[in-house]
């Protein structure tokens, strides 16, 4: 199935509690979220209504803070994540590989960031 230009992908959510924002969604909004994935950092991952997908993880680092970050999903990440930096976007996580789910980035701007998400076909969707 090809990957359709610019819907939301994946909404990650980094916070110390993963258990209780897991309960929020689970209970506020019935999400249902399988075990912890490695290569998305150990997140739990809910397939959402529409096809898109949110994963809850604790930081990664020491200096990793809570954030709430949408992955745009994109037909080729390198050439959306070079506009976005054109666009005035500062490049925080070059392209990167995650196995089996695909290649991200994650630009900011404003204070905001935001992932780019180039889908592996028949991966993570």
């Amino acid at each position: 199935m090809a990957a359709p230009e610019s819907p939301i992908h994946y909404l990650e959510i980094v916070t110390p509690e993963v258990d209780r924002a897991r309960l929020l969604y689970t209970t506020a909004l019935g999400w249902r979220f399988q075990a912890a994935v490695p290569e998305l950092g150990q997140a739990v991952v809910a397939a959402l209504p529409g096809g898109s997908l949110c994963g809850i993880r604790a930081p990664l680092h020491e200096s990793e803070v809570p954030v709430v970050r949408t992955y745009i999903r994109v037909p080729d990440l390198d050439a959306a994540t070079r506009a976005a930096e054109q666009a005035g976007g500062q490049i925080l996580l070059e392209s990167m590989d995650l196995a089996g789910w695909g290649r991200i980035s994650i630009f900011e701007i404003g204070g905001i960031q935001q992932g780019l998400w180039q889908v592996q076909p028949s991966a993570g969707s």
